[in-house]
């Protein structure tokens, strides 16, 4: 079989490269990536000769290099994405540009090319927020709520797969997963972010209060349920897909970080909270147990005690990161250096 996945540079993309290579050996895979700060091919070094792998640079929005990697594709995975909310509030036309019209002109390809299959990897955050305290949780049935430009986009992109699909007849599957962590995440994101801070001896900034509550799910669980759904998922068909977390809150995390980096509570930094910031999230992932037979494997605390290794065996890679322009983004939204 032969595979295109979109953003493969990222960092549920790459994950997603290196699983499937690992466990699926004689398929080809073609990793199209616009290299934007959060692309980076060091993540992929590990299959970079592997003859049955090849990087192409482009922009999803680009119709005359989608067209050409689209050839001869059996499968579509399209993680490419603008994915971070706070950049999404100071920029969101370019969360329009690739989440909405990069997604058009990826399904336009696939339909001209009849691909057999376009998985859509999207987020719970269409869904909007949940109160605290309560035991509401996501699934596939409920109603779209978008609360910032980010979750809006990709909300955009969700319709227009399932469009495609009734309109077109394109073979479609659609996942909504929640919060991922583990290696080569990007030292923006809330668990990098506290863990490389701490291993410099520097604070960790926490939003608001910290009472915002997540469902986490370790990377390697969601390319897991990926694979469940090209195996055994229906076309059509969206599945929710979540972790084995139980309404933790982010100052719960950075807690739990700090105490496993053997640090006091004082390395915690509250700042001004951001804009529109959503209470709560929390996944039903029945559907894909009961239909498909997926269900999450890593817990929480033993996975964060890993994730924590990971990037202490691998300093270099995030120093790499947290270089140049990370520094400039990090000052603006923190008002302080990296």
């Amino acid at each position: 079989m032969k595979l295109l996945v979109t953003g493969g540079a990222g960092f549920i993309g790459s994950n997603f490269i290196l699983y499937w290579l690992k466990n699926h050996p004689d398929d080809t895979i073609v990793n199209l990536d616009a290299l934007t700060y959060a692309g980076n091919l060091e993540n992929l070094v590990e299959v970079e000769k592997n003859p049955h792998y090849s990087f192409i640079k482009g922009d999803i929005t680009d119709s005359s290099i989608v067209e050409k990697v689209m050839q001869g594709v059996d499968t579509v995975v399209h993680f490419a994405a603008e994915s971070h909310v706070d950049r999404s509030i100071s920029g969101p036309a370019i969360f329009v540009r690739t989440n909405v019209l990069g997604t058009q002109v990826l399904l336009d390809a696939a339909v001209k090319q009849k691909v057999k299959h376009f998985h859509h990897v999207s987020t719970d955050e269409v869904f909007g927020a949940l109160k605290l305290n309560t035991t509401e949780k996501f699934s596939e049935t409920t109603i779209y709520d978008p609360r910032s430009p980010y979750s809006a986009s990709k909300a955009g992109s969700d319709h227009l797969v399932r469009a495609y699909y009734h309109t077109y007849g394109l073979p479609t599957t659609i996942t909504n997963c929640s919060n991922n962590y583990g290696p080569f995440q990007h030292p923006e994101k809330l668990i990098p972010l506290a863990i490389t801070n701490l291993l410099e001896g520097k604070k960790v900034p926490v939003y608001g209060d910290g009472l915002y509550v997540r469902d986490w799910l370790y990377v390697e669980d969601h390319c897991r349920a990926i694979e469940t759904v090209f195996q055994k998922g229906k076309i059509g068909e969206t599945y929710c897909v979540g972790g084995l977390t139980s309404d933790i809150s982010n100052l719960e995390i950075v807690k739990k970080i700090a105490g496993l980096m053997g640090k006091t509570e004082s390395t915690i930094e509250f700042v001004k909270d951001r804009p529109g910031h959503d209470r709560r999230y929390a996944i039903d992932w029945t559907k894909i147990q009961k239909e498909l037979g997926w269900a999450p494997l890593h817990d929480f605390d033993t996975y964060l005690q890993t994730t924590i290794n990971w990037y202490k065996e691998n300093q270099e890679w995030w120093k790499h990161v947290k270089s140049g322009e990370y520094q400039n983004y990090y000052k603006m939204q923190y008002n302080t250096s990296p």
